[in-house]
C-alpha cells in the first residue's frame, strides 16, 4: 500500500507496514526545474511542471500542491516582495496602513489563488493516488499579516477588534478550504507558524475556537485537515489537539516523543520533523539517512506521518532527499542503513573518547553528543564567530544578533527580524543589528557559539535575551538601551 490510502491509514491510527513519506516541497520544486521563486509561484504550468519534478525524484505518498503562506495576504492587499529563492515575504500591513477591516473582502477564485487552484485539478487528474495537500495560511498568522506585529499588543488593548480579526480570518481559511476541497485537494492543512509565539492562554483566548471552527468546516467537507505549527510551539501542543485536528505536524524546534505522547491518546495523528537545515541542506547523506531512522523509530508503525519540519527551502540538496526517500519507501535500504548507522555509531563513540569529547566519569555517551560530534559546523567558522563574540561586552556599541531560519522565507523569522529594525532605529549608530540564518553554516555556527537552542531568538551583546518569542517593539528598544546605559556607565560608550 502507497499514496493516499496509506496515509489515511495513518490518520485513522490502524497500523501502517510504513510511515507515509511527505516531502513539504515548495519553492523547491523551482529549484528542480531551474526556475525562480516568483516565476514559479505566479504559473499553473510551472508548478505542474515543479510538483511533477518532484514526485519523479522523492516518491511521496503525498505533496503539497504550493507551500506559500503569503498567497491569501497579497489577494487581501497586503504588499509583497520577491526573491529568487523564495516565497515572498509580507512587507505592507492594510490594517496598519488606515484600511479598515471592513473594507476587506474575503478572497475568491481569482488572480494568484486561481492559478494555484487550477494547478491542483490537473495535478488531481495526473495523480490520482497520490494525496494532495491544500495548505491554508492559519488566521492568526493571517491576521498579523493584515495587522503586523501591532496584534501582540492589541491582544491586551483591544480584545474584541482581535477576535473581529480572527473572526475574518477563520472565515478566509474556511473559504479556501472549500476551494481546495473542491479542486481536489484530499487533505486541508492549517499553517499557523506564528502561533508558536503566544503563550497557551493567549492561544486558548484567541486561536482556540477558531481553530475549531475551521476543523470542523474541513470535515463537513469530507476530507481529513492537518495543524501544521513551525518553531518552538511545545507548549502549546495540548491546546492545538484541543482544536480537534486529524493530524499535528511539527519541525525539528520540537521533540517527536514528546508530541506523539501527547496526540496518540487523544487520537490524532503526527507528523514531522526531519531537520531542514543541518541535515536536508546542509548536510549529508548520511546525516540524512539516521535523522530518517531516528524519526521513523520515534514515530511508529500507527499514526505517524514522515515529513521535513517545515517549506523544502529552495536549493535543498536532491540527494539528501533521494536518501530520506530511499530510507522512508524501501524496507530492504531502510535495514541496510539501520545497520550501518550501528556501527557507524560505535565508530562516532570512539572517535569521541579519542577526542576527550565525552566525560571520563561517564562511560555512557548520549545521542545528543554524537550527533553533535558528527554534525558540528567548520571550526574555523565557528572560531572566528566565537572570538567575535567575545568583542561584544568592550564594544563602543551594542550588537544585536538575530539568529533565524531565514527573516525572508519564515513567518515568525521575519516579524521577529522587523521588530528588531524598529526597535533599533531610534537609537542609531549605538547599535549594530546582524541577522544570522541558519539555512547557512555561518548561521548554525553562531548559533552553536551565543548557545540559541530555539529559533527564532534575539541576541543582545551575546546574551539570550528574547527565545521563539516576538516582544512588543518598545520591550526590546528598553532592553537595548539597558544594555547602552550599562556601558556608558562603565565608560566603554
Amino acid at each position: 500500500m502507497k499514496g493516499k490510502e496509506l496515509i489515511y491509514k495513518a490518520i485513522r491510527l490502524e497500523k501502517c507496514e510504513r510511515a507515509p513519506w511527505v516531502p513539504f516541497v515548495g519553492v523547491h520544486g523551482a529549484y528542480l526545474i531551474d526556475c525562480d521563486s516568483e516565476s514559479y509561484l505566479k504559473s499553473k504550468e510551472l508548478i505542474i511542471k515543479g510538483v511533477n519534478a518532484a514526485i519523479d525524484k522523492y516518491d511521496p505518498d503525498g505533496i503539497p500542491v504550493v507551500f506559500d503562506l503569503q498567497l491569501e495576504a497579497e489577494a487581501l492587499g497586503c504588499k509583497v516582495i520577491w526573491a529568487k529563492e523564495n516565497p515572498p515575504s509580507v512587507v505592507g500591513h492594510p490594517l496598519a496602513e488606515g484600511v479598515s477591516l471592513d473594507e476587506l473582502k474575503i478572497p475568491g477564485a481569482e488572480g494568484r489563488v486561481a492559478i494555484v487552484l487550477d494547478a491542483a485539478r490537473e495535478l488531481r487528474t495526473q495523480h490520482p493516488n497520490i494525496a494532495l495537500y491544500g495548505l491554508v495560511t492559519g488566521p492568526f498568522t493571517l491576521g498579523l499579516h493584515l495587522l503586523g506585529t501591532d496584534i501582540f499588543m492589541q491582544m491586551f488593548m483591544d480584545e474584541t477588534g482581535v477576535h473581529k480579526l480572527m473572526k475574518f480570518c477563520t472565515n478566509v481559511a474556511k473559504e479556501m478550504s472549500r476551494l481546495y476541497a473542491e479542486a481536489g485537494c484530499d487533505i486541508i492543512a492549517i499553517v499557523d507558524p506564528m502561533t508558536s509565539q503566544i503563550g497557551t492562554d493567549q492561544f486558548d483566548a484567541f486561536v482556540s475556537e477558531y481553530m475549531k471552527d475551521i476543523f470542523g468546516h474541513i470535515r463537513k467537507l469530507g476530507k481529513y485537515s492537518s495543524f501544521f505549527v513551525c518553531g518552538d510551539a511545545q507548549h502549546n501542543i495540548e491546546a492545538m489537539c484541543n482544536c480537534m485536528p486529524d493530524n499535528v505536524s511539527i519541525d525539528e524546534n520540537i521533540p517527536l516523543d514528546y508530541v506523539r505522547d501527547v496526540c496518540l491518546p487523544k487520537g490524532i495523528s503526527f507528523g514531522g520533523n526531519l531537520k531542514l537545515t543541518a541535515t536536508l541542506l546542509l548536510g549529508s547523506i548520511a546525516d540524512s539517512e539516521k535523522d530518517t531512522l531516528d524519526c521513523l523509530a520515534k514515530g511508529g508503525e500507527r499514526g505517524f506521518i514522515l515529513a521535513p519540519g517545515c517549506d523544502l527551502p529552495y536549493r535543498t540538496v536532491i540527494d539528501n532527499l533521494t536518501a530520506v526517500k530511499d530510507i522512508a519507501t524501501d524496507k530492504y535500504k531502510r535495514e541496510i542503513a539501520q545497520v550501518l548507522h550501528t556501527k557507524n555509531l560505535s565508530a562516532a563513540k570512539e572517535n569521541i573518547k579519542a577526542s576527550n569529547i565525552g566525560s571520563q566519569a561517564e562511560p555512557e555517551i548520549s545521542e545528543v553528543e554524537i550527533n553533535k560530534f558528527k554534525i558540528e559546523t567548520n571550526r574555523d567558522i565557528e572560531n572566528e564567530l566565537k572570538t567575535q563574540a567575545e568583542t561584544y561586552p568592550a564594544l563602543p556599541k551594542v550588537k544585536v544578533d538575530v539568529i533565524t531560519l531565514d527573516s525572508a522565507s519564515c513567518a515568525p523569522c521575519q516579524y521577529m527580524m522587523n521588530a528588531v529594525l524598529k526597535a533599533t532605529k531610534p537609537l542609531g549608530s549605538s547599535v549594530i543589528t546582524e541577522e544570522f540564518k541558519i539555512k547557512e553554516s555561518r548561521g548554525l555556527a553562531m548559533m552553536n557559539v551565543l548557545g540559541v537552542k530555539k529559533i527564532p531568538t534575539i541576541c543582545i551583546d551575546g546574551e539570550v535575551c528574547f527565545s521563539s518569542t516576538i516582544p512588543p517593539v518598545e520591550v526590546i528598544k528598553k532592553a537595548i538601551e539597558l544594555r547602552i546605559s550599562n556601558k556608558k556607565d562603565k565608560g566603554i560608550i
